[in-house]
C-alpha cells in the first residue's frame, strides 16, 4: 500500500466557529452546513477548540425543556482538542481515527488551523490505497 500525506484530504475551508457565538447560531450552522464538528478559533486563527453536534445535544435538549437557547460556543465546546499536524501520512491519520472516537480532526500547520480532517476522507483514501 503506497500513501502519502494526509495534505490533500483535508478540508481548507471548514465552517469556523468563534469561541463567543450564540451556541443555537452555531449549532444551526453546523447544522446547514452538515458537518460534524466545527473548530473555534480566535481572530488570528489560533484554534481554540471543537464544537461536535453531540456538544450542542445537551444545550438543544434544555431549549426543548424551557424553550430558550442560553450559552455560548466556549460553554459546550471542547476546549483541548486532539489535534493532527499538517503532513501527517495515512496510516497515522487512520491509526488516530481508532485511537478516538471522533469522526474529524483539526489540523494545524504550525500553531495555526490549517483545516479539518473528517474520518470518511481517511477511509475512502485507504480504500483507494489498496
Amino acid at each position: 500500500m503506497t500513501v502519502g500525506p494526509i495534505d490533500q484530504l483535508v478540508v481548507t475551508d471548514p465552517l469556523i466557529l468563534s469561541a463567543d457565538m450564540p451556541i443555537r447560531r452555531a449549532a444551526a450552522q453546523m447544522a446547514e452546513a452538515d458537518t460534524a464538528a466545527a473548530p473555534v478559533t480566535d481572530d488570528s486563527g489560533t484554534l481554540l477548540g471543537v464544537l461536535t453536534q453531540k456538544d450542542c445535544f445537551r444545550p438543544a435538549l434544555q431549549a426543548s425543556y424551557y424553550q430558550e437557547w442560553t450559552g455560548r460556543v466556549s460553554d459546550f465546546m471542547s476546549a483541548d482538542p486532539v489535534t493532527l499536524p499538517l503532513g501527517t501520512d495515512l496510516v497515522t491519520a487512520a491509526e488516530a481515527f481508532l485511537d478516538h472516537p471522533y469522526r474529524s480532526f483539526p489540523v494545524l500547520d504550525a500553531d495555526r488551523l490549517a483545516g479539518m480532517l473528517r474520518r470518511e476522507d481517511v477511509f475512502r483514501a485507504l480504500i483507494q490505497a489498496g
